[in-house]
């Protein structure tokens, strides 16, 4: 077995990053994982809290556990609720409230970005991992493949898609939003 060196320190004392995680993907394991290395504490909100659509077919409560299926119990980690206002201006101040003083906000979302460089340091996922960890995949697909039925446990940790399937959330997402979800990909 290899000798494994000391553990580098974080470089950032804390990060914050706002994502529907609807539902957990591998993509997202992966930056929660490069959150998780480079800062001492982590604040993640569940965005959209507030919505159950097709968009948002698991509740705060389900995410929240998918997201700990991933970091575990890992130390100076918070899970925030951060509902969708509609309005911009408003729904800056309240992240910056519930996620306090950041040395970056992490997010791969343009008008995210803008809303919050006003508050933070913003910065992307992508800049928390090395290429050979980054993994192309995001919720809309793996929603669509859910929809269909089919492949998207391969899309997700292993511990989130039993989750998943212990809890019927699956065959609930297909019941209530999996005809909504294939005619929105459908082509015009």
């Amino acid at each position: 077995m290899p000798e494994s060196g000391p553990v580098p320190a974080p470089r950032f004392a804390a990060l914050g990053m706002v994502a529907r995680w609807k539902p957990v993907h591998l993509g997202h394991a992966a930056v929660l994982r490069g959150l998780l290395r480079e800062a001492a504490r982590v604040t993640l909100g569940i965005g959209s809290a507030n919505r159950y659509d097709a968009r948002n077919p698991f509740t705060a409560g389900e995410t929240r556990e998918m997201i700990r299926l991933v970091v575990g119990e890992a130390p100076g980690v918070t899970i925030v609720e951060v509902p969708d206002l509609g309005d911009g201006p408003r729904w800056r101040a309240m992240v910056a409230d519930q996620l306090g003083p950041l040395d970056a906000f992490v997010t791969a979302n343009p008008y995210v970005a803008s809303l919050m460089r006003e508050r933070y340091a913003v910065m992307r996922p992508v800049e928390l991992m090395p290429p050979e960890e980054r993994v192309a995949v995001d919720g809309t697909t793996v929603r669509l493949s859910m929809a269909k039925g089919e492949g998207w446990r391969a899309l997700v940790p292993p511990a989130v898609a039993e989750y998943i399937v212990a809890r019927g959330l699956d065959a609930r997402f297909r019941r209530e939003f999996g005809l909504q979800t294939l005619a929105a990909e459908a082509p015009s």
